[in-house]
């Protein structure tokens, strides 16, 4: 499907970008949940009533 052609255009490079940043933003969010105790989970987990 995607070939050296396409990783080496602007458009790969961006989307190789957009790939790397989104990993970086997830093992981010991952590594602050595996810190918290659990009581500082459910404070820090938003709370919504729906009607």
């Amino acid at each position: 499907m995607f070939d050296r052609s396409f990783f080496v255009s602007k458009l790969g490079v961006a989307a190789l970008a957009s790939i790397a940043a989104m990993s970086a933003l997830n093992i981010f969010a991952l590594t602050q949940q595996i810190d918290m105790t659990p009581g500082a989970a459910i404070v820090a987990a938003p709370l919504v009533e729906l009607a």
